[in-house]
């Protein structure tokens, strides 16, 4: 047999999906052990729709960034109306 022959048989894709049994992967292995003498609580799939948390007024965050900018700006200047040429 050539080399490319051992290669296309190593590397048979449909050779492997096509198996009858596969094993499952080390993660799911870990978490079925762990699982067994201590299962998991159930979680919901989305959030508590309840939950409004800390947030802030979209304008607070827009005057605090306009703010900033422009804070950077006039210092900026002063800094070039004082620099010495």
């Amino acid at each position: 047999m050539s080399e490319q022959d051992d290669v296309e048989r190593e590397f048979d894709v449909r050779w492997a999906d096509d198996a009858e049994h596969k094993e499952p992967s080390a993660r799911a292995r870990m978490l079925a052990a762990r699982w067994k003498e201590n299962p998991p609580e159930p979680v919901p799939f989305r959030g508590d729709p309840d939950y409004s948390g800390p947030r802030r007024s979209s304008w607070v965050s827009t005057a605090v960034v306009l703010g900033c900018v422009a804070a950077v700006i006039l210092l900026l200047g002063y800094a070039n109306f004082r620099a010495p040429y």
